[in-house]
């Protein structure tokens, strides 16, 4: 795939751009007290999912119930405190390692837009946590729906389109196949699947797909992405 077509780079934010399985886990192993320290990350991840799917509400506004749902399977601390404590620490959520300095890079190379279903205020404080790299952003907020609903990208399609940009000059980088990778590919988008869980069992902290997807192009980080990118450029 030609990386040098492509005018506007779309990105999942949430598990692509942040790490928000660390935050988790760490989150949890701190405030559930000594009942959540000897659990295993998918002992973890399990009734996460099932919680987030249950209170689908804004980022901002919904991991205090998440925390309280998953204290409940697991046994946890329950005081409402510690689930204060969780929905604050997940607009803390952590950058992945690589992401600042590979979306500065694409930056330089292309429009970056995100495509979250985090709402505004989450996604602000992510934003900043990534240096500010996007020049755009969609928010559940915005959209007024989550991925994988398509209508989402319904949306991103028609503010691209006012800048002039078609899709096939799109290319949509996620590292779901749940909320991003198999709803783009249906939709005729052209995908990057960031596998960050290359060297894991599982979809971790993200639902299980349907059915797997194959993107046109499957990297395990934004830093293969940016090398990619730089190589493609420079030939």
């Amino acid at each position: 795939m030609d990386l040098t077509r492509f005018k506007l780079l779309t990105f999942d934010v949430v598990g692509t751009c942040i790490d928000f399985e660390k935050g988790v886990l760490d989150a949890i192993r701190e405030l559930g007290g000594d009942a959540a320290r000897g659990l295993s990350d998918d002992e973890i991840f399990k009734p996460y999912v099932q919680a987030r799917d249950i209170h689908h509400g804004r980022t901002s506004e919904a991991f205090g119930d998440v925390y309280l749902h998953m204290a409940k399977v697991l046994g946890l601390e329950t005081a409402h405190r510690n689930a204060e404590l969780f929905q604050l620490r997940l607009l803390q959520l952590p950058a992945f390692p690589d992401a600042p300095e590979a979306l500065g890079r694409m930056r330089a190379r292309f429009r970056l837009c995100a495509m979250t279903n985090a709402d505004r205020t989450a996604f602000s404080a992510y934003h900043w946590t990534l240096g500010l790299p996007f020049h755009d952003a969609i928010t559940c907020d915005d959209a007024g729906v989550p991925k994988p609903d398509p209508r989402v990208f319904d949306y991103s399609r028609g503010r691209a389109s006012v800048l002039g940009i078609k899709q096939d000059e799109i290319l949509h980088v996620a590292q779901s196949q749940h909320h991003d990778i198999g709803v783009a590919k249906a939709l005729g988008y052209k995908t990057c699947w960031i596998q960050r869980r290359f060297d894991q069992e599982g979809y971790g902290g993200s639902p299980d797909p349907a059915e797997y997807t194959e993107p046109d192009l499957h990297l395990h980080s934004l830093a293969d992405l940016a090398d990619a990118v730089d190589a493609a450029f420079a030939k």
